[in-house]
């Protein structure tokens, strides 16, 4: 009989574990119990030396310059590797992406309050050998910067052990073009052009991850900035998930019925929510104007992958919307990863945020 079972259950076990933490407490003694980041600084925040694992990290920063959040960039990195395993903004990488904060739960990330200023992850980050973490302050002002690193060092590597990574992408997306009535010099049908036409490849869809190894997908955060102008119905969320396993074609292993679906959301949703698993923390402005912020977490149901994995989703219906998107996904794989692209320049990374 197991009697160690289940997360309270594990409490009664004994570990050879010892728990340590970074912090920005004032070393001093005193009271200014941050970093202060210059601009254009790249600064290291944490080196770990012994194998073990990042439990908890709590992150909240102050600056003068605007979205200063999806200005300052996390990096990780695992065992000596010369790439980052984890290069997201950092208010994009707990849930901030839409460039506002506001309050939310769910089980692996939190913004808390004061009006969703106070970041929380709690997902497991484990190395064999050794791991640091730095953040590059992209503002032209100093930010400060609080934050703690709860880690854990271990006695012996476990086996199959995957290593984390998160990664941001965003793109304005390319759609198609609405048509003009000869006879009343407006748009067609507005269901036509939301619902109308095949789409039979999944080329052309918005990529939330593309990673090659042995691993396991756990989920993403999704921003939709709505870019479309019209008094019609305007629901942004026709488009399928579509996530291709090691190499397949179309159609993939896993495709889905549309995009609030994806997230566990249905009937064009308009309010917020959060759950442990999925939620939707911004729902746009009316008619769906503005940003929506959504997440889906796979934690009860990891997409494993053998080879690659391919995560990408519609944007509107045959991929005919021309909308901004941004993402973060997150997974565990094995060593080396595929080499990210390059980090999207903050210009292009807040060009439609803080809108409502």
């Amino acid at each position: 009989m197991d009697v160690f079972n289940g997360t309270l259950s594990s409490l009664m076990r004994l570990k050879d574990i010892k728990r340590k933490r970074y912090s920005s407490y004032d070393k001093s003694g005193g009271n200014d119990d941050r970093y202060h980041l210059a601009p254009k600084s790249n600064t290291l925040i944490a080196a770990m030396n012994k194998p073990g694992a990042i439990k908890h990290i709590w992150i909240t920063m102050d600056s003068r310059e605007i979205l200063f959040n999806n200005k300052v960039i996390l990096r990780m990195y695992w065992d000596d590797e010369e790439y980052p395993s984890v290069e997201v903004p950092v208010g994009d990488f707990f849930g901030a992406g839409s460039g506002k904060t506001v309050n939310f739960s769910s089980l692996p990330f939190q913004m808390n309050p004061e009006n969703g200023k106070s970041f929380n992850c709690w997902l497991p980050m484990p190395y064999s050998k050794n791991a640091k973490i730095t953040v590059e302050n992209q503002c032209s002002q100093e930010v400060l910067f609080y934050y703690y690193i709860d880690y854990e060092e271990w006695a012996d590597v476990p086996e199959n052990l995957a290593y984390f990574h998160s990664q941001y992408r965003n793109c304005e997306c390319e759609g198609e073009l609405e048509i003009l009535s000869d006879s009343e010099g407006c748009m067609t049908k507005n269901e036509e052009f939301l619902g109308k036409g095949e789409n039979v490849t999944g080329n052309g869809n918005y990529i939330i991850l593309d990673a090659n190894g042995k691993g396991h997908y756990i989920g993403c955060f999704l921003n939709w900035f709505n870019l479309r102008i019209t008094r019609e119905w305007n629901w942004y969320g026709e488009g399928d998930d579509m996530i291709f396993i090691d190499g397949e074609k179309w159609p993939p292993s896993l495709h889905g019925t549309g995009t609030e679906d994806y997230f566990g959301s249905a009937w064009c949703p308009t309010q917020q929510f959060s759950s442990p698993y999925h939620g939707l923390i911004l729902s746009g402005g009316d008619n769906w104007s503005g940003v929506s912020s959504m997440y889906r977490f796979h934690i009860e149901d990891p997409v494993y992958f053998e080879k690659a994995i391919l995560a990408t989703i519609e944007h509107g219906h045959g991929n005919k919307r021309s909308d901004f998107i941004s993402s973060v996904a997150f997974w565990y794989q094995t060593e080396p990863h595929k080499r990210f692209p390059a980090l999207p320049s903050w210009k292009s990374r807040i060009l439609y945020l803080g809108r409502e």
